[in-house]
């Protein structure tokens, strides 16, 4: 994914270089540390929602599998049912039919507990998603408040670039929590 912000923070580097100013300087390096966590957020927004189709598409298989048993199920309760009332099954038969109807119902269950698992690790891949992509654009959105507050020398703006970074961080941290949950 491209950097929208790489060029101003470039013109911003050169700037502070060239000015030697510490005030530059200071806007200079948290512009900087801001366009780094900028990088790894996005960097992880981007493996969530990976994660996220990969647990999708993981639970959509799940559910397949489970219709097979459920299908397999049927197909040999209707077997049973229709030798049963012809009259050609043994007791051994039967038995056995009983025990893998049994069995296919128990597959099922477990296949089910699965498919749900799958789901629900997708959808906090997808939440730590969100919350990381939100954290590139709070984070993206104070580099160039810091590019705005270096070209005007007006702090107030470098505070505010600050603070929206903080914000981003603050999104970035909760997006980090719930990929450590998957």
């Amino acid at each position: 994914m491209e950097d929208p912000t790489e060029e101003v923070q470039k013109h911003l580097h050169e700037h502070a270089h060239e000015s030697r100013d510490p005030g530059m300087l200071k806007i200079a390096l948290s512009s900087a540390i801001i366009a780094v966590l900028a990088a790894i957020a996005s960097l992880m927004s981007e493996h969530q929602i990976n994660e996220a189709m990969i647990s999708q598409l993981k639970a959509s298989d799940q559910w397949a599998y489970y219709q097979a048993k459920g299908l397999k199920h049927n197909l040999l309760d209707t077997q049973k049912e229709l030798l049963t009332q012809l009259g050609h099954p043994t007791a051994d038969e039967t038995a056995r039919w009983t025990t893998d109807l049994k069995k296919y119902k128990e597959e099922q269950k477990e296949i089910s507990q699965e498919a749900t698992q799958e789901q629900k690790a997708s959808h906090r891949s997808f939440e730590a998603h969100y919350r990381l992509s939100f954290a590139v654009t709070f984070l993206q959105v104070a580099i160039g408040l810091s590019a705005v507050s270096a070209l005007t020398r007006r702090r107030w703006l470098w505070i505010t670039s600050l603070v929206t970074a903080g914000v981003g961080i603050i999104l970035m941290g909760w997006g980090l929590g719930l990929a450590m949950l998957t």
